[in-house]
């Protein structure tokens, strides 16, 4: 954090012992150190806290894309359930056509049995 060598450290000591004096000096030490700690336990504090929020947004992305997933597969299997609603009424359609191509055929055999022939064997050629 700081770069701060032995020799700046001495000279930081030196002068603290010239301006504060060798009696006031300890409890100026007790007193910077409990600064410090404080100072310490309150940034720790804090990163706990960012580092919680930041775990919190994180499982709140996760939740969200689950969701987001489960959503997914849901519509999934409503579009499978259409899927085979429309394969089963197309099946159902191409049925009764057939059906009813086939009573057409039935029906057209039918009149087609009771109608009577006609003659169609007539002359009209007339020989020169």
């Amino acid at each position: 954090m700081f770069d701060i060598g032995p020799l700046e450290l001495m000279l930081i000591s030196v002068v603290a012992l010239v301006v504060i004096g060798p009696e006031r000096l300890p409890s100026a030490i007790k007193t910077a150190g409990l600064w410090i700690g404080r100072f310490r336990r309150s940034f720790n504090q804090i990163k706990k806290e960012v580092e919680r929020e930041l775990n919190t947004d994180e499982i709140k992305r996760q939740l969200y894309n689950e969701s987001i997933l489960a959503d997914l597969d849901k519509a999934k299997k409503e579009i499978g359930n259409i899927a085979k609603e429309t394969e089963k009424s197309i099946k159902d359609i191409g049925q009764d056509v057939e059906q009813s191509a086939s009573e057409t055929e039935a029906k057209a055999e039918k009149k087609t049995e009771t109608v009577p022939e006609t003659d169609t064997d007539t002359d009209t050629d007339t020989d020169t």
